[in-house]
């Protein structure tokens, strides 16, 4: 999907078994794109299926978020506020409605893929101020997500900066919510140093973070399943939902 100027959101809900468990997900495409089949309409199938209300949050794109240059080897739109505006005004919808759509206001998380990923980091870390003029009474609740999925991120390592270099539009605190990271040392497009960053932040702040790491996989798979071990990282996620308190066994 691309030239989308106008954010819409979807949401999926559970048939059968609910959670209360909620989670907006961010599909990816370098903020030029939404992958929104194989990173957002199947991932919803995914966490419905297991008793969790999915929102599928359509952003803005192209040219929402950072983009890098090699020629410069710098990011270019380095703050994805149209983005990120979507993202504070759907958590802040989701939460607001929460009654209304049998979730609980105190389990509502996001999931992000590749540029996704990096929505769901910024949102994690820029929720205590909106990013434009209030709409309504749903800007009034918090953005904050209570949880947050990473996979294959981008946009958060500068290379420029040195092995480790972070993005510094990425302010983690102590109060950035618990996050899970998983990522391929195979991706082509968004290097492994993507995750190691942001999990060398959240930890030196203090956040609970698990890191996942696999040989192979590549970048962009997806639930689609292949013959790589990464393919089976739904799994992780639901057993880490469950250790943090999310949804019960």
């Amino acid at each position: 999907m691309q030239n989308v100027s106008r954010p819409t959101l979807t949401v999926y809900s559970p048939q059968e078994t609910n959670t209360g468990a909620a989670i907006v997900v961010f599909p990816g495409g370098g903020y030029h794109i939404l992958a929104i089949d194989r990173e957002g309409t199947e991932v919803c199938d995914w966490l419905t299926s297991k008793g969790i209300t999915c929102v599928l949050l359509k952003y803005r794109v192209p040219r929402s978020g950072p983009s890098w240059d090699p020629d410069c080897k710098c990011n270019i739109n380095p703050k994805p506020q149209p983005a990120l505006e979507d993202a504070q005004r759907t958590v802040g919808l989701v939460r607001f409605h929460a009654a209304d759509w049998h979730i609980d206001p105190h389990k509502i998380g996001v999931l992000g893929f590749s540029a996704g990923g990096h929505l769901a980091a910024a949102i994690s870390t820029q929720f205590q101020q909106r990013l434009y003029a209030a709409v309504d009474a749903a800007d009034k609740e918090s953005c904050r997500p209570d949880f947050a999925v990473a996979l294959y991120p981008g946009h958060l390592w500068m290379p420029e900066s040195g092995q480790l270099g972070f993005n510094p539009d990425i302010h983690v605190t102590r109060d950035t919510p618990p996050t899970f990271l998983l990522q391929a040392e195979t991706d082509s497009v968004d290097n492994v140093n993507q995750s190691l960053v942001y999990y060398i932040a959240l930890k030196d702040a203090g956040v609970p973070t698990e890191l996942h790491l696999y040989a192979d996989g590549g970048h962009a798979f997806g639930l689609r399943r292949t013959k790589d071990p990464i393919t089976a990282w739904p799994q992780l996620v639901e057993k880490w939902l469950r250790t943090i308190g999310m949804i019960s066994e």
